[in-house]
């Protein structure tokens, strides 16, 4: 058979090795693979081939990007886009709204710009709500707070717990859209008076509130906020894991892949204007 396709016996042998060689590469980057989605079930593969490195490099196996792909693609391991969410904003009211301060800003330290959203959760009792405060420089969930309303008392203890944090004397931006939460007289003297100056959206365009309304997706399509969840009580213990896994280990592509907690404590000691 060999001599009719005219290759020798000992190719064919060549390439039956090699068969059997990268069938073991492949179960052992499948381990791996696995290994990363039980701590972060929806990591992209360019995140994921970050955290994988060091282990191929460990075990010798010389593996890019690209054959990564294919392999996902081949193990049925690529990840589907997520579905769209509910909108929580009602911003039609006529409590007093604040100009943007953060159009065209690049903040260079922690606690110079916070940015806050709040989203829907769905579980089988009812609705609850995430209310989420990041810090726009290193990307860390600073506070945060579920409860079954959206009053602005409830919402407000996300700020309440960033501000419980907060470590330099910086006078932070409060960045938010012109929901009637973060209108309120309540939401408004807390974060005013903590030495905060309040920023909103001008109009409905998500884009004025991106890195905001990209954490809502962030934890509900890699976190598993996103499902119909039993109840608030399991709303809340799945929010707080999110939010230690997210800060703690979740690499990002604008942090040169690292963690927002690593970038968080190495710049907060640069001095903050």
């Amino acid at each position: 058979m060999a001599r009719s396709l005219g290759y020798s016996r000992q190719y064919l042998y060549k390439l039956r090795k090699q068969a059997c060689e990268e069938k073991l590469v492949k179960q052992q980057v499948k381990a791996l693979v696995d290994g990363q989605r039980k701590l972060l079930p929806r990591l992209g593969t360019r995140k994921l081939y970050f955290r994988l490195r060091p282990a191929l490099a460990g075990m010798g196996i010389k593996l890019g990007r690209g054959r990564l792909f294919a392999w996902m693609r081949e193990f049925g391991l690529l990840l589907r886009p997520g579905r769209r969410y509910v909108q929580t904003t009602n911003s039609k009211h006529f409590l007093r709204k604040y100009p943007n301060l953060v159009r065209g800003l690049q903040p260079t330290a922690p606690e110079q710009v916070w940015v806050s959203d709040i989203t829907y959760l769905g579980t089988r009792q009812g609705s609850c709500y995430l209310s989420l405060v990041t810090d726009a420089f290193s990307r860390k969930i600073v506070g945060y707070a579920v409860a079954a309303n959206m009053e602005a008392v409830s919402m407000g203890k996300a700020l309440e717990m960033a501000l419980g944090q907060r470590e330099t004397a910086a006078q932070t931006i409060h960045h938010s859209d012109r929901g009637l939460q973060y209108c309120s007289r309540h939401y408004v003297g807390l974060a005013t008076g903590n030495g905060m100056r309040m920023s909103m959206t001008q109009g409905s365009d998500p884009y004025e509130n991106a890195l905001a309304e990209r954490m809502n997706r962030t934890l509900k399509e890699e976190f598993g906020l996103g499902r119909v969840l039993a109840d608030l009580q399991q709303a809340e213990l799945l929010a707080r894991q999110a939010v230690e896994l997210y800060n703690h280990h979740r690499p990002h592509l604008s942090l040169q892949m690292r963690a927002p907690e690593q970038v968080h404590q190495q710049q907060i000691k640069i001095p903050v204007c």
